[in-house]
């Protein structure tokens, strides 16, 4: 918008200052608005997906896990960083969820990206909603140990609600599927016809258009 030249910062430079497995750390110098030169730290990350896998009956299956650096254990909804730059989300969420999970379908609806941290950090999480599950064996990474809970849906909003969820990507991917699952149809009948899209067909512009 023209009424935002004044909040608009430059880009001068930026030099990187670490490179690790999963994220890259940049040293940025920007122009300010009124003149002035600022620093700017920005973590770069490849990017993630996160899923609400929501059942025939109201249910939805959450991931329990320890992450260590908020030293807590955390319920989740089922997530996971894309394989490499440009992978498709929608077949990254297809992959993450039944890696963690063991849950196939081929009904999802793309709920929406979410900037995690746009003050300092540029991931991008890419957020699905799948019903119609079928159960299979998940299969989760070597350094991965998980717990599966399942949860009506509207009590995982009042988790949400009282605090107990603070997630950012689950607090999202919970509001936004509460809203679907009300809207769309009857409680405990959700088989909305916007779900019927393969995972697979959802291409990435499809998702930077959303």
């Amino acid at each position: 918008m023209d009424d935002d030249r004044d909040l608009r910062e430059e880009f001068i430079s930026c030099k990187e200052v670490f490179s690790g497995a999963l994220i890259r750390v940049e040293h940025m110098q920007v122009l300010l608005p009124d003149g002035n030169t600022a620093l700017r730290e920005i973590v770069r990350h490849i990017g993630a997906v996160g899923i609400v896998p929501l059942d025939e009956n109201g249910n939805v299956t959450l991931v329990r896990q320890h992450r260590v650096a908020i030293d807590k254990i955390t319920l989740e909804i089922p997530a996971g960083k894309l394989d490499f730059p440009g992978e498709d989300p929608a077949s990254a969420a297809v992959r993450e969820l039944e890696e963690e999970t063991g849950l196939r379908t081929s009904h999802w609806q793309l709920l929406t990206k979410l900037n995690s941290t746009a003050g300092f950090c540029d991931e991008c999480i890419v957020l699905y909603m799948a019903t119609l599950l079928s159960q299979f064996h998940s299969h989760t990474d070597e350094d991965e140990f998980l717990h599966l809970v399942k949860m009506p849906l509207t009590k995982a909003v009042q988790m949400v609600m009282s605090g107990e969820i603070q997630d950012a990507k689950t607090i999202a991917g919970l509001l936004m599927a509460q809203n679907l699952y009300y809207t769309s149809c009857n409680p405990g009948a959700f088989t909305a016809p916007s779900t019927k899209r393969t995972a697979g067909s959802l291409s990435s512009r499809q998702a930077e258009n959303s």
